[in-house]
């Protein structure tokens, strides 16, 4: 049984999308029907035919089903997945149920275009291979190890928790920028409504005065006149150098420039390192303990670390594998991961616990990365209410001083 996209008319005329199961694309609308619907577009999930009105043409053996899903969706239906697998339910029962439990109907009709390849015969890790946005190469090939060792369900559960992990390592990192952001955000609004209408009211008082001003408050109103006769053609030029960036960012070679002088800078080398490396370490962890071969575990492994040049390194330390090195000496010669995991992988390559230790290794990454952010935010957001409070400082100190020096000249 196939599962149909459908495009329809209810009986008020309004259009209504949806999946359903039905053997052929005749059956498909006449299910509509029944229904009270009126078909528009009838199109099989899995891509192989398709349908208007009353009409059929073939198509392309690639999937209707386009884009991707939210990391929180996947966390979810991975879950469910894994639930009623470990309870001996089979796999093609397991994704009608869940898909049937969602009330999104990306997630449906994704559920559903799986299930229909399992159902031609296809194996579970060939079916999801046809969604590659949705489901990464380490998800794929871990439930291809599960499937070929008969462990799916346990399979499952761990990816169930690397997906849940990761979701949450997401949300925390995006949490923990949000106060930053709206303070930088908020004091560069505020340092710019002073300077460009607050302060040349309040020292124009003193236009007509024969007494020259102070040299903080004649910076102050040379600051203020820049602003407002440049300042929207700054953040103009802010804004598009912004999207030249990004776009000069999808280019591999300027985007290991950047990423390698990021490399180098204090502070954020630690934080850079330490995100790739837990990221890095907890992905060779899941694939290990799945049955994943080492050298397919390090370029999937390589996948996910975002930073350019510890990429290449560990493209370099798989191909140094491949040739006889253990994974411990390869990964050393890098320069980029810490001793501690070093350590930790070549205890596990010398006691056969390779799975185990990497799972150490995953969680003490993960640790020292909370601990980073920790202190970074704790640096951070003090610094930036620091600067906030010098420059409007300043900005009093330019007012006040020549009220002073008129007061001196009375007196």
């Amino acid at each position: 049984m196939a599962a149909f996209e459908y495009l329809a008319l209810d009986e008020r005329g309004r259009e209504k999308k949806g999946v359903l199961e039905a053997d052929t694309a005749r059956l498909a609308r006449q299910l509509l029907r029944q229904q009270s619907l009126t078909p528009l577009e009838v199109a099989e999930t899995s891509g192989r035919n398709r349908a208007r009105g009353n009409g059929a043409k073939k198509s392309a053996s690639t999937p209707t089903f386009r884009g991707g899903i939210r990391t929180n969706d996947l966390a979810l239906l991975t879950r469910q997945i894994a639930t009623l697998s470990a309870a001996g339910t089979p796999l093609e029962e397991s994704l009608s149920a869940v898909s049937r439990q969602s009330e999104k109907q990306r997630v449906k009709s994704l559920l559903l275009s799986v299930r229909s390849k399992v159902m031609e015969g296809h194996s579970f890790a060939s079916a999801l291979s046809d969604y590659p946005k949705v489901f990464p190469e380490i998800y794929q090939a871990t439930v291809s190890a599960g499937e070929q060792s008969g462990h799916l369900d346990a399979v499952l559960e761990r990816l169930a928790d690397y997906t849940e992990e990761r979701q949450a390592a997401n949300a925390t990192v995006k949490k923990a920028l949000i106060y930053p952001s709206v303070l930088v955000v908020a004091s560069i609004l505020i340092v710019s409504f002073l300077l460009a209408y607050v302060v040349p009211q309040v020292v124009q008082v003193f236009d007509g005065m024969d007494q020259e001003l102070p040299a903080l408050t004649q910076a102050m109103l040379a600051a203020s006149a820049f602003v407002r006769e440049w300042g929207l053609l700054v953040a103009g030029v802010a804004v598009v150098s912004v999207i030249v960036f990004q776009k000069a960012m999808q280019g591999e070679a300027f985007k290991t420039r950047v990423h390698s002088v990021l490399l180098k800078l204090p502070l954020f080398k630690r934080l850079i390192r330490g995100f790739n490396t837990a990221q890095f370490a907890r992905t060779l962890s899941i694939l290990a303990a799945s049955g994943v071969p080492v050298l397919e575990a390090l370029d999937i492994g390589a996948q996910v670390i975002s930073n350019r040049p510890m990429r290449k390194a560990v493209n370099t330390a798989a191909a140094q594998v491949r040739e006889g090195s253990t994974l411990s000496n390869a990964l050393e010669r890098t320069g980029y991961f810490p001793p501690m995991l070093l350590h930790l992988i070549a205890s596990g390559e010398s006691s056969g616990q390779l799975d185990s230790m990497l799972e150490k290794a995953a969680t003490h990454q993960e640790r020292e990365l909370n601990s980073l952010m920790a202190i970074f935010l704790g640096l951070f957001e003090p610094v930036v209410i620091l600067i906030m409070g010098g420059v409007v400082l300043t900005i009093v100190l330019g007012i006040l001083l020549p009220i002073f020096e008129m007061n001196q000249l009375v007196n």
